[in-house]
This record gives structure tokens, C-alpha cells and sequence, in this order.
């Protein structure tokens, strides 16, 4: 087997990949064997006795099927968790979007002049407060708060 060493670091090089990238065809052994220069391996690169190999495919296509299924709610079951239930959506960012949720409708109606500065102040606290889990909760208040003034204001 003749010493082909000396070409596989020069192709190396020439080729810009490592060692192990570098191909040589086996039937052309011994015309790599006389190649001791760059020039003489260029050569043989150009009339492909020494090739580069492509690089070795690492496919994501389980990963992607994967992370497909986990978005409809597959592996996501109590032995897959690691973290307890706070650390993996926080009391405190439930919190923060329900009252922005509820801040922004009470900002809207003020500015829609459905509820007046009074009403939005007392609505606003009663929110910070905790005295209403959704939308439509405080919305059904408002209705009835708005209603109640309006009988008030007939009678008076």
C-alpha cells in the first residue's frame, strides 16, 4: 500500500476541511502516491481522484415532528414536567394579563364615554382588588351599575 499521508494533509489544506474530508479514490492509489507537491495534488483534485466529502446530515425532522405534536398538547403530560406548576406559567403572569385585560376595557369604555371618570375610579379598584376574574364579569357590572344609576336618576 503505498504511502498516501503526505497527499491527504496537502488535500486537506488545498480544501480547506479536515483530514477526514478529504476522499481518495481507492483505484487511484498509486497516482496519489507519486503526488509530493501542492501543485501535483491540485492536479488530482481538479481530475477528481481527490474529493471533498460532503458533510453528514444531521436531520431535524424528528425534532420537528416532535415539537409539532407537543403543540397540540402531546408529551406534555405530569411525567414530562419538571418544574412545579408557578414556575412553569406564574401566578404573576396570569395576574399581570388579567389586569391589563381589564384595565384596557375600563380605559376603553371611559374613552367611549360609556362609564363616567366616578364609575372607571370605583371599577378600577374594585379590578385591583381582585373582585373580578374576566371581562365578562366586569362587563355584566357595568350593565348593572349603569342600569341602577339610571333608575335612581328617573326616581329622583
Amino acid at each position: 500500500m503505498p504511502n498516501i499521508k503526505l497527499a491527504r494533509r496537502l488535500a486537506a489544506d488545498i480544501l480547506k476541511v479536515g483530514l477526514n474530508k478529504v476522499f481518495i479514490d481507492p483505484n487511484e492509489v498509486n497516482d496519489v502516491a507519486v503526488a509530493n507537491s501542492r501543485q501535483g495534488v491540485r492536479k488530482l483534485i481538479k481530475t477528481k481522484v481527490i474529493t471533498k466529502r460532503m458533510p453528514v446530515v444531521h436531520s431535524r425532522a424528528r425534532v420537528r415532528a416532535y415539537n409539532e405534536a407537543k403543540k397540540k398538547g402531546r408529551h406534555m403530560g405530569t411525567g414530562k414536567r419538571k418544574g412545579s406548576a408557578n414556575a412553569r406559567l406564574p401566578v404573576k403572569v396570569l395576574w399581570m394579563r388579567r389586569m391589563r385585560v381589564l384595565r384596557r376595557m375600563l380605559k376603553k369604555y371611559r374613552e367611549s364615554k360609556k362609564i363616567d371618570k366616578h364609575l372607571y375610579h370605583e371599577l378600577y379598584m374594585q379590578v385591583k382588588g381582585n373582585r373580578y376574574k374576566t371581562k365578562r364579569v366586569l362587563m355584566e357590572t357595568i350593565h348593572h351599575q349603569k342600569s341602577e344609576l339610571s333608575r335612581e336618576k328617573e326616581l329622583a
